[in-house]
């Protein structure tokens, strides 16, 4: 669309008090909506269970689950900052940029860090069950 025939957004009106814990659940859901669009999002979501199950198998404890989910929501948060640098970042830059790659790229590491605590908690947890039984 053309810029010079595209009308520009009002900013909405600020929410305070009671309603703005509502309008921030609303947001959150949106986000929540937005990042399912994302593939790396549904694998996190679907590697959820798996992990859980793979917890259930070494037989866990309670602690365990509260660590793996503690670190989920971690993993979560990043990808879906990861996405924010992403939509913010093509459209700075539609075409290829420098500073596009290396803020996709610093986004993508932060991601895979969380990937590989996760990793390595499990690991942990899986090693300790072998070595105490």
């Amino acid at each position: 669309m053309n810029s010079k025939t595209q009308t520009p957004h009002q900013k909405p009106a600020r929410v305070t008090g009671v309603a703005h814990l509502f309008a921030a659940a609303s947001y959150s859901l949106g986000g929540l909506r937005r990042l399912w669009q994302e593939t790396a999002f549904r694998h996190i979501v679907t590697a959820l269970p798996v992990c859980c199950v793979l917890l259930y198998a070494v037989g866990a404890n309670f602690t365990d689950y509260c660590v793996l989910l503690i670190l989920f929501f971690c993993l979560i948060a990043i990808e879906a900052l990861n996405t924010a640098i992403e939509c913010i970042v093509d459209h700075l830059a539609p075409q290829w940029e420098v500073f596009a790659r290396d803020a996709k790229d610093l986004g993508s590491l932060a991601t895979m860090c969380l990937l590989f605590a996760n990793g390595v908690f499990l690991g942990a947890v899986v090693l300790r069950s072998y070595v105490l039984a």
